[in-house]
């Protein structure tokens, strides 16, 4: 196994490279929550993107959007982050349901489930992402006197380096039972980092655990450089998200999760857009054709 690269101390923010796509991912949940048929709600995402002068101009609703809901970034685009962030809002209050009371965000970004989501009493939710995006995220929710519904621990850390001590300091018991969602995170990183990321959540958790991430099946990413989704982000708001999704091989985290003895299944997104109604389906030259969820379990002994 290659293990973790050196801990980096950079503080990068929400203002460049991957951290300006949790603003993306925040607008596109803005725009959700004022969808009269809205399947997520985050009062909290619009402050973020309207605090960023990166994006001020950025729309959070989508009638603000050149085309509305044809606008392939604004419309389609968003409707996916918000299909996402419905799905796993369900598969943590499920996973808390049957058990987990601690709840990890692997790249936390501007996610605000411990405000947001009815979580049982005793729950803590621990927020790992670079200090940089933290302290942003801190500044927007304290200005909005925002109250956490469940205890939350904010770890600032660099996820190359060596983070499962940094959680455990923080107060992570790997004996209790835990959740973990890695949400639009994997593709951004090195091949062996996936994998020592993958290691470290199975070190750490005990039976009855369970793991939620995002992948993508895709041998060759420019193969959909010129679609819609790709072609409107570059244009409109100037992330190339191809230039920082990481192109090297990637591992088969689900496979080596099963032969770790965890249950595992792979979804696309649009089995959910059929299950909830709403959402992105199939088109001609998709970005998305790609894109997997899967879902791990780790049993009880």
């Amino acid at each position: 196994m290659t293990g973790p690269a050196p801990l980096h101390t950079d503080t990068e923010g929400v203002d460049g490279g991957v951290g300006l796509t949790a603003l993306l991912v925040a607008a596109a949940r803005a725009i959700e929550t004022h969808r009269h048929d809205s399947l997520a709600q985050d009062p909290y995402a619009e402050h973020f993107v309207r605090a960023a002068p990166a994006c001020a101009d950025w729309p959070v609703r989508a009638e603000q959007a050149p085309g509305g809901d044809d606008n392939p970034l604004w419309g389609r685009f968003a409707r996916y982050f918000g299909l996402r962030t419905r799905v796993l809002d369900d598969f943590v209050l499920r996973s808390a349901g049957t058990g987990a009371r601690q709840v990890v965000l692997l790249g936390a970004g501007l996610d605000t489930r411990a405000f947001r989501l009815d979580l049982p009493s005793g729950c803590v939710v621990f927020e790992l992402d670079r200090a940089g995006v933290l302290a942003f995220k801190q500044r927007v929710l304290t200005g909005l006197s925002a109250a956490p519904k469940a205890r939350r621990v904010p770890v600032p850390v660099d996820l190359r380096g060596d983070w499962g001590s940094a959680l455990t300091a923080a107060g992570f018991d790997p004996a209790a039972p835990s959740v973990w969602l890695a949400e639009g995170l994997l593709f951004y990183l090195p091949g062996p980092v996936e994998t020592h990321l993958v290691d470290t959540v199975d070190g750490l958790t005990t039976g009855g655990s369970a793991l939620a991430f995002e992948a993508k099946l895709e041998k060759d990413l420019h193969a959909y450089r010129g679609s819609p989704i790709y072609t409107a982000t570059r244009e409109q708001i100037g992330i190339d998200l191809l230039r920082l999704f990481h192109t090297g091989p990637r591992p088969d985290s689900r496979g080596d999760l099963t032969a770790r003895g965890w249950s595992a299944s792979l979804h696309t997104p649009f089995e959910f857009t059929r299950r909830y109604g709403r959402g992105p389906l199939p088109e001609p030259n998709d970005a998305l054709e790609g894109n997997r969820w899967v879902f791990a379990h780790k049993p009880s002994p």
